[in-house]
């Protein structure tokens, strides 16, 4: 491996890095780096997020820069504000002996007037989100004919925000005769038009293979059912003690949703989205940045151009529809040399995705066990004795206590005071995990219930059933199946459309040929006959009845499955007992 000495950076240059702890170059820097010190070399680099590709392109064209013309001469393009000021910070870092050399980062969210003053003072470098360049060109306040390098960073994801003809349009107006430099995680196939477009004769530097997923990820699945998605995330939080990460949801809804019920449950989380205003989306990043929020719940659009170092995992509480997004949000771990664990909680309908991402990738996802409330318990202990072992003591600002304290505790032994703080620490968690079911894969569940009660077969009038509900939920018969064309989508539709007020919980969905079984929570099972029984639907008359006893009533009360004249009176006054209430 070669130094930086030996790829041509100049001393000034080498002087600031050094100080910075750079020692070696990384991959993508030793290919990179002599390549463009080089004149009128154009690249397109592939490489991960987290691999040094800011110094791999941002210390070459420092060094091309002529400090006695004070007009701009180097143009670094990237998806998001955050990006941008990380950019424009490390090219700061990187001249700080480097006199008179000024970057300026340009971006939406902040005062236009001011960029434009220190435009008209003169920059050599900007750093820019497409929108505001296209602004300050418009206002005709930046002068962009002796741009010599033209830079996307992160270019798929531009390109993925839609900045594809804002592109276009900043290019009109550099020089023909322009250096261009693609750097990217991804290679979809508008940046081959791009490219193509717009470069001479590229020179394509592939760090890893195309679209591969980064080498010091580790890649797990949990399968889970629909309804425990949330219970997962919980003990997988809990199971990692020293959890750093980001939580990627779908939606924006979603993403508020999740984290309002972390932070409920008292975890340390955020929410980013695009519903934020940038002052709420600085102060939510800066926290983050500071690791004074340990679980950032995320979407992916919000998360673009995120740059922040040392996250331990990524969670994606649901996965996205492109590999490419999944690159990128797995790749925001496991960098600079450092490992990271990329984690997807699914459900059955989304296991072909997996195999998917695994074929593009080239990397194996491993299943895994959910983990138990006793493994949880017994990793949060271990990870606060280790730390009670590593506390610093100071002897000197302490002694003057120490007697009073000792003879205070001199009552009790070693176990006893060990217990104590144990107990002190842990007895909430521990007595959440002792009245917590444990939460069974898909798979598990299938496999118990057909040992219990073997293949489901209904009996008797067509509405009773050997298999049994969830804990806490009643089973119930609706007389409408397959052959109404009737899908789980259309029954939860059913109950959305025709029940007011709180929301109905759904469980498992069973369709059959002329019928189904649904399961709710047992408090609402009352509520759902009384609204769905009677109602039409698929040009029929719709019929629900109970399916068999509640959990609550341990199979000892027998509802009436005779004919019914009026289903609503006849469950008049006859409420089933709630099933005690289990703390999230």
């Amino acid at each position: 491996m070669k130094t930086f000495e030996e790829l041509g950076v100049a001393p000034d240059i080498l002087r600031a890095i050094k100080e910075m702890g750079y020692e070696r170059p990384m991959p993508v820097q030793e290919e990179v780096i002599p390549y463009l010190l080089g004149n009128e070399n154009e690249v397109i680099a592939l490489a991960q997020t987290g691999t040094g590709k800011t110094a791999a392109y941002g210390l070459p064209i420092l060094q091309h820069i002529d400090l006695n013309r004070l007009q701009p001469q180097a143009v670094i393009l990237c998806p998001t504000r955050e990006l941008c000021l990380q950019i424009a910070d490390d090219l700061n870092d990187y001249s700080k002996y480097m006199e008179k050399l000024k970057v300026l980062p340009v971006y939406g969210g902040s005062s236009i007037e001011s960029q434009i003053r220190t435009l008209k003072r003169g920059v050599h470098v900007i750093v820019a989100t497409p929108g505001r360049l296209i602004d300050l060109i418009k206002r005709k306040t930046v002068d962009l004919q002796y741009v010599r390098n033209v830079v996307l960073d992160e270019a798929d994801e531009m390109l993925d925000m839609g900045f594809s003809e804002s592109i276009d349009e900043i290019l009109s107006y550099i020089p023909e005769n322009r250096n261009m430099l693609f750097f990217s995680a991804t290679m979809p196939a508008e940046i081959a038009r791009i490219t193509k477009k717009y470069m001479r004769h590229p020179h394509e530097i592939i760090i890893g293979r195309k679209n591969e997923g980064a080498e010091n990820v580790k890649h797990l699945y949990y399968m889970v059912n629909a309804k425990d998605k949330y219970l997962v995330l919980k003990r997988l939080a809990d199971y990692f003690p020293h959890i750093y990460g980001i939580i990627f949801c779908r939606t924006k809804k979603e993403t508020q949703e999740i984290a309002d019920l972390l932070i409920r449950d008292g975890y340390n989380a955020e929410a980013l989205h695009g519903d934020l205003s940038q002052v709420q989306r600085d102060y939510v990043m800066q926290k983050f940045r500071l690791r004074n929020v340990q679980l950032l719940v995320a979407t992916d659009v919000a998360a673009r151009g995120l740059d922040v170092d040392d996250l331990t995992h990524i969670i994606h509480y649901g996965l996205p529809d492109d590999v490419e997004s999944y690159t990128h949000r797995s790749g925001r771990t496991g960098r600079a040399g450092k490992t990271g664990t990329s984690i997807a909680i699914i459900h059955l309908k989304e296991k072909h995705k997996i195999k998917k991402i695994e074929n593009t990738i080239h990397k194996t996802f491993k299943e895994g066990k959910i983990p138990s409330g006793k493994q949880i318990c017994e990793r949060q202990l271990f990870n606060f004795i280790d730390k009670l072992e590593k506390v610093k003591v100071n002897e000197d600002e302490i002694k003057d206590i120490l007697p009073a304290i000792y003879r205070k505790l001199d009552w009790l032994d070693k176990e006893d005071i060990i217990k104590r703080l144990i107990s002190h620490e842990f007895n909430l968690l521990i007595d959440y995990y002792r009245e917590a079911n444990e939460i069974e894969s898909p798979q598990e569940r299938s496999e118990r219930r057909e040992r219990q009660f073997g293949k489901e077969k209904p009996a008797g009038n067509g509405k009773g059933t050997g298999r049994a509900s969830e804990h806490g939920y009643a089973r119930l018969f609706i007389n409408l199946g397959k052959k109404d064309g009737i899908s789980p989508q259309n029954i939860i539709g059913l109950l959305n459309d025709n029940i007011q007020g709180r929301k109905v919980a759904v469980g498992r969905i069973d369709l059959l040929k002329n019928f189904s079984f649904f399961e709710v929570k047992e408090e609402d099972q009352v509520r759902v006959i009384q609204n769905i029984d009677g109602i039409k639907a698929f040009g029929r008359k719709v019929v629900v009845d109970p399916a068999q006893p509640t959990p609550s009533e341990n199979r000892k009360k027998q509802i009436d499955k005779s004919p019914r004249v009026n289903s609503k009176k006849s469950f008049k006054g006859n409420h089933p007992a709630k099933g005690k209430k289990k703390p999230f």
